[in-house]
């Protein structure tokens, strides 16, 4: 059977470039639902040439024109929800509705982006000395590139190319080749809204494309989300070639469940945020830290229970709670961590191994997972799994518990469970992690404010979209001006100019 090939989007149209391709699976079944083109260096520097000749005009256009393309990209995404959603569950496996609201959180950066007129107006001041009027602009860099994840295949490489692109840059994205139809049919949407053709360009591949673009002497900046070891290799690569960089990387988000917490609503919110979407998210709860052995034994029990009634199968069924993981390596990945935890001693409380989904049998399924005492040395603790695995950890205090996260490497997201304000203020005000949640257990940042971790979660200074992307796709320029009276000669001046 011949299965469709998806290739790039450049300079307005696909390009096939098909020497090397690569399986794209539904993980629901197991089997390989089409292929994808793997660009070669030559084809990513098509994708750089075509960004670059189309930034003088793009970068010349308004910043209201730029805004009017994007209020109809939103429209367009809008209409086209339900194509998106069902492409990203094909290919990652995530139900339904959790793929539409992935792709409502990318659209809200849209939306965000629309009001560049105002947030690109600059700075200026009259009379800063006399008869001198200084004022800053925040100019495009240039040609710039995102490297985004196989886990959220619509929003987050909306989270860079929205703002960069309404900022005055060019762009070429390098999405995941696990799941690639759903940033293909977008980059078709943005040139139907109006966006001139080279200004988006999409190359699919593998390290070689990631390598070509870090290389590239046009590329003037790379946003990246992924791992921490790449997110380190993005940055180091990227900085040493003179780009700058923001490389968001992995994850062990902590939850402290206080003994005064709403134990049934607290479970209800731990459940969706350790077993939705797998646990392939880089702000899942992965390890909540239970603050003396009577909440951990109440905690524990009512997440048992819960878990009997977990509903995993295909994510197109909108009942079923968590899909399959994305590929059958990830998978066996994640099941060797859950030998590993019973082989370190972690007593497993739920053991998902084994699941078996009526009519999937083929595919690349695993149980919701629950280990009990945990405890910090243990390789189940140290890493990321990125599966539907929760450890519990046991603290005697909330001291011990905050020491605990503190001294993990990773700092990207951590949340509290308490009815107590004292202990939930001194814990934002205090723990060493960058997004922190009170009774929110995914505290990502909405659209109009910016996203980033801590510590090994993040290399680099800004953080992704709001305000902070206005900042790593721009440089300010400042200028300051002065007309001498005509016909007046000045006398040279050898003291370093002041206001005095």
């Amino acid at each position: 059977m011949n299965q469709e090939t998806i290739g790039h989007f450049i300079n307005g149209r696909v390009v096939a470039d098909l020497d090397r391709t690569q399986d794209v699976f539904n993980p629901a079944t197991g089997e390989v639902a089409r292929k994808v083109a793997l660009a070669s260096g030559a084809t990513v520097e098509q994708a750089i040439a075509a960004a670059e000749a189309a930034f003088p005009d793009w970068r010349n256009t308004p910043p209201l024109k730029r805004a009017r393309i994007m209020f109809r990209f939103k429209e367009l995404l809008e209409q086209n929800q339900d194509k998106v959603a069902a492409l990203i569950t094909e290919e990652h496996g995530k139900v339904l509705h959790d793929a539409l609201g992935e792709f409502q959180r990318g659209v809200e950066v849209v939306e965000y982006a629309c009001g560049a007129p105002e947030f690109l107006k600059g700075e200026h001041s009259k009379n800063v000395g006399p008869a001198i009027d200084s004022w800053s602009e925040f100019q495009p860099l240039g040609v710039v590139a995102g490297i985004t994840p196989f886990n959220f295949p619509a929003m987050v490489p909306m989270w860079m190319y929205p703002m960069a692109i309404v900022c005055g840059n060019t762009f070429v994205l390098k999405p995941s080749e696990r799941d690639p139809s759903a940033p293909m049919l977008i980059a078709e949407l943005f040139k139907k809204a109006g966006l001139p053709d080279g200004v988006f360009n999409v190359v699919n591949g593998d390290k070689e494309a990631v390598d070509a673009l870090l290389s590239d002497p046009r590329v003037q900046a790379v946003s990246f989300v992924g791992s921490t070891p790449i997110a380190e290799y993005i940055y180091q690569t990227g900085s040493s070639n003179g780009k700058r960089v923001q490389a968001l990387g992995g994850a062990k988000n902590h939850a402290i469940v206080m003994p005064d917490a709403d134990m049934d609503n607290t479970v209800s919110a731990l459940m969706g945020a350790a077993y939705g979407s797998c646990g392939e998210r880089c702000m899942a709860i992965s390890v909540v830290v239970a603050v003396g052995n009577e909440t951990a034994d109440v905690l524990v029990g009512k997440l048992k229970r819960e878990l009997s009634q977990l509903r995993v199968g295909s994510g197109n069924d909108n009942s079923n709670h968590m899909g399959p993981l994305i590929t059958g390596a990830h998978r066996d990945k994640v099941l060797g961590y859950v030998n590993l935890g019973e082989e370190e001693g972690a007593e497993l409380v739920v053991d998902g191994r084994g699941l078996k989904v009526e009519d999937y049998e083929n595919g690349f399924f695993l149980g919701g997972t629950l280990f009990d005492h945990v405890t910090p040395e243990m390789k189940i603790y140290q890493d990321e799994i990125f599966g539907p695995v929760l450890c519990v950890v046991r603290a005697h205090n909330m001291e011990e518990a905050m020491d605990l996260i503190d001294q993990h490497e990773y700092g990207n997201g951590t949340c509290i469970f308490t009815r107590d304000g004292e202990a939930a203020r001194y814990f934002s005000d205090n723990i060493k992690v960058g997004m922190v949640g009170i009774n929110v257990p995914l505290p990502v940042p909405v659209a109009y404010h910016s996203f980033g971790g801590w510590k090994r979660s993040l290399f680099g200074d800004l953080y992704a979209y709001g305000p902070d992307a206005v900042r790593f796709y721009t440089r300010r320029k400042t200028i300051t001006q002065r007309w001498p009276s005509g016909g007046v000669r000045e006398k040279a001046s050898f003291t370093f100019p002041s206001n005095t």
